[in-house]
């Protein structure tokens, strides 16, 4: 059975930092992009970053730019985002998914109707 399963979510203080993990089982994460994306109450799910299949390309949303790190260890199967000086405004739930697509990880990170799996989501809330 295909699955994305999040983790790492949970509650932080402005300022801090976490990490999620996006976890992949019944299917070879060597050849999809994996993106997270996130949606805030009342909002509407955004991109927020995105990587390719080797891991050589990588995109982030400008709100998170310089904040958040994406990577990837397809040896475990999981894809992580790093999440520092988290802001109140980055609370939201936060799904990975996976995309067989050959094209750029802007143009992913863009559209949810290119990517073909999707994890649950994790929540993520910063507040102090």
């Amino acid at each position: 059975q295909l699955q994305l399963v999040e983790s790492g979510g949970g509650l932080v203080q402005p300022g801090g930092s976490l990490r999620l993990s996006c976890a992949a089982s019944g299917f070879t994460l060597d050849y999809y992009a994996i993106g997270w994306f996130r949606q805030a109450p009342g909002k509407e799910r955004e991109g927020v970053s995105c990587i390719s299949s080797s891991g050589s390309s990588t995109y982030y949303a400008d709100s998170v730019k310089g904040r958040f790190t994406i990577s990837r260890d397809n040896a475990k199967k999981t894809v992580y985002l790093q999440m520092n000086s988290l802001k109140p405004e980055d609370t939201a739930v936060y799904y990975c998914a996976a995309g067989g697509r050959m094209i750029g990880m802007q143009a992913m990170c863009a559209r949810e109707s290119f990517w073909d799996y999707w994890g649950q989501g994790t929540q993520v809330t910063v507040s102090s």
